[in-house]
């Protein structure tokens, strides 16, 4: 199968590749991440995708664009509708946006599937983008090819380390860089949960 593989970065992508291939599938890798800030975190990690790609001999295209205005435009609306505890509306909103674009590209340029790197992360929120991505892909019309790379997160790693590449130490947007290193945040958050739980 031809199939083409969503990169969020070089690092998390070590693993779904080398089981793909071992699979049997043909894979070229698309590097479309407009979450991703400061500016020169996302120019580290589009590069980074570039040299895993060579040291691994796999297809890419990658798009250089940054868009950190229309993804705040889009974050702050989806939060704007947050509802529940279980899901981050604009977790759901960013996975849609990406997903969506490699739905289209894989659609347009002749590949049998899509699927991504996001799935090897135990820190996404997973059942969220299994359900966006088939709903993506019964709206384009192409198949989503699902797999739990999970299970191969600590061998990915281990691949990272080989191949000598940078690795990230938070998701990508602006959010997830605050939530990662602001203590105030996270005060802050705790709070918030408790008072939803308290009133439910």
């Amino acid at each position: 199968m031809k199939i083409l593989l969503h990169m969020c970065c070089g690092p998390c992508s070590c693993y779904p590749l080398k089981k793909l291939r071992s699979d049997g599938h043909e894979i070229k890798g698309y590097f479309f991440n407009p979450n991703i800030h400061p500016y020169k975190e996302f120019k580290q990690r589009f590069e980074t995708a570039l040299e895993f790609a060579e040291k691994v001999n796999m297809p890419l295209e990658v798009d250089k664009n940054y868009d950190l205005r229309s993804f705040l435009q889009r974050a702050l609306t989806a939060e704007k509708r947050e509802e529940t505890l279980t899901e981050k509306p604009r977790c759901r909103m960013c996975y849609a946006w990406r997903l969506h674009q490699a739905a289209i590209y894989a659609k347009e340029n002749g590949f049998d599937a899509f699927t991504s790197t996001l799935f090897v992360s135990p820190y996404q929120l997973h059942n969220v983008m299994k359900d966006v991505a088939e709903k993506i892909a019964k709206a384009v019309g192409i198949e989503f090819y699902y797999e739990d790379f999970r299970t191969g997160w600590d061998e990915g790693v281990e691949i990272c380390q080989e191949l000598e590449l940078y690795r990230q130490p938070y998701c990508g947007c602006i959010f997830s860089e605050e939530e990662r290193y602001s203590n105030r945040w996270k005060k802050q958050h705790k709070k918030k949960m408790k008072k939803l739980r308290e009133s439910m």
